[in-house]
């Protein structure tokens, strides 16, 4: 490498670095100029790309030009600001530059020695946020908790669930893995059943107990308590509840408290997933959708959700650290030293199932001091406030009922079909929503609530104002409005 790019150089660092932020600035004042859903098909890139890696170096301008031709074709935008899909993965100015600083000191922080600021900069930081949320004390560094960053809710589950796994196995007998049961509703993310798998729990041992229109779509405490009465009176031993603030197909809230008391009486670790909620429960009005969180053992929120801060940073709080290092911690003796080996400090590594570790606390840190406290709570409550506006539009369209109760920023609806044919109903939301995401103009995702086909808008995009909701209500209802004139029908009856 005597010319060209060399591994690491200042000078080249700040000449391409601008190169790369004016790249990206430019991305983002552009991006509502792309299709939002990418319309390539499978398998594009391999019929643009060469088939072996270039023996001699080519130019950064190259590569820009391969990004604008070949690569930014082949992306769905999620900070597009007509981005309506699944849950929002928010980017921010004060999230990026926390990345980039990440990305530039590139620590491996994966035990307090490797980098002692990496280690204590995640426990203040995850104390100040869970005071934000106002989390029982138990959540905080200063006891026998804590807070930890995972990379995803899947990966927050399953170490609780681990954690969870071995602390009964402690007292039952490693022989007594056939009978463990875990248990949640039907409505419960997947990351269940596949920590459930990676656990060893024996499929039919994960119980997905139904939830329906009756509660909300919230798991019914008397369903679980009943459910784990019948396993215990079968010989089974019940061990672990994950319950849901917000769930993934229309934010049904569990009622913490209640279930809080079920698992208490019965031994059952108690584990919240508020991925997508979670970050609304900072401002006051919403706290309560975490009231009986007291009664948790573990609690998880995605701040790369719907906080501004960049994918990825799930994250974690326990009340009993301990339970989850004797479940995955390794010592080797070629990571021994003193601080560790004097239970002076934390060792994150004990914490999650990698060794490794990225310094990801940076951009939560970045996001809270740049932003603040009340520039976040008016962030989520702009989002809820546009989704509330939206959901009064499908309101006034009788073509259209909502289907869920919203409670947060996602609106849960659907088309009605003519002459209240249900059969047929399924077939027709389905045709909207692929005409609305091949138009390019906004995107939306879908769910099925008590076997209907259901449209989902989640607002929660950086960059999505009013006007950007008023276009996709109007593109909705263009496209059913064909859709509806197809039957020869541009109503109900």
């Amino acid at each position: 490498m005597e010319s060209g790019l060399r591994p690491m150089d200042a000078e080249q660092l700040r000449e391409n670095g601008h190169k790369m932020v004016d790249f990206i600035a430019d991305y983002y004042k552009s991006i509502e100029n792309f299709p939002v859903l990418s319309q390539v098909e499978p398998g594009y890139l391999r019929e643009l790309l060469p088939d072996s890696a270039p023996n001699q170096p080519e130019s950064l301008q190259q590569v820009f030009d391969d990004l604008q031709a070949k690569i930014l074709p082949g992306v769905t935008h999620w900070q597009s600001p007509n981005f309506f899909a699944y849950y929002p993965s928010n980017s921010s100015t004060a999230g990026f530059l926390g990345e980039m600083l990440s990305a530039g000191l590139n620590i491996v922080g994966f035990s307090w020695i490797t980098s002692p600021a990496a280690t204590e900069l995640e426990m203040i930081v995850l104390d100040w946020l869970a005071k934000m949320l106002n989390l029982p004390d138990d959540f905080l560094s200063a006891g026998n908790g804590g807070g930890v960053i995972q990379g995803t809710a899947s990966e927050a589950v399953l170490v609780v669930l681990l954690a969870a796994r071995d602390r009964v196995l402690r007292t039952v007998g490693k022989t007594a893995l056939e009978k463990l049961v875990v248990y949640g509703s039907d409505q419960t993310h997947s990351a269940l059943q596949k920590a459930c798998q990676i656990g060893g729990i024996h499929p039919e041992n994960c119980r997905l107990l139904k939830a329906d229109s009756s509660t909300g779509y919230a798991l019914s405490p008397d369903l679980l308590s009943e459910a784990v009465s019948h396993d215990i009176a079968n010989g089974l031993i019940p061990f672990f509840l994950c319950a849901n603030v917000g769930t993934t197909s229309s934010t049904a809230v569990d009622p913490l408290l209640e279930l809080g008391k079920v698992t208490k009486s019965n031994g059952i670790w108690f584990h919240v997933d508020a991925a997508y909620a979670g970050s609304a429960c900072v401002c006051p009005e919403y706290r309560h959708y975490i009231d009986g969180v007291e009664e948790a053992d573990s609690f998880n929120m995605n701040a790369h959700k719907w906080f501004l801060t960049n994918f990825d940073c799930s994250v974690l709080w326990v009340k009993d650290r301990n339970a989850l290092v004797q479940a995955l911690s390794t010592n080797p003796v070629f990571l021994k030293n003193k601080a560790s080996d004097a239970n002076m400090v934390v060792d994150y590594k004990d914490w999650q199932v990698p060794l490794g570790r990225r310094f990801r606390s940076l951009k939560l840190w970045m996001v809270l001091r740049l932003y603040g406290v009340e520039n976040l709570q008016r962030y989520i409550r702009n989002h809820i406030e546009l989704a509330k506006q939206f959901e009064e539009l499908v309101a006034q369209d009788p073509r259209f009922e909502i289907v869920a109760p919203r409670k947060f920023a996602l609106v849960c609806f659907r088309l009605l079909p003519p002459h209240r044919n249900e059969d047929f109903s399924n077939k027709l939301n389905h045709d909207l929503l692929d005409t609305v995401n091949s138009t390019g103009k906004v995107y939306i995702s879908h769910t099925a609530l008590s076997g209907k086909y259901t449209l989902r808008l989640a607002v929660g995009a950086p960059l999505t104002e009013e006007r950007h909701v008023n276009a996709a209500w109007k593109v909705i209802q263009e496209k059913a409005s064909v859709l509806l004139s197809e039957f020869g029908m541009n109503g109900v009856s």
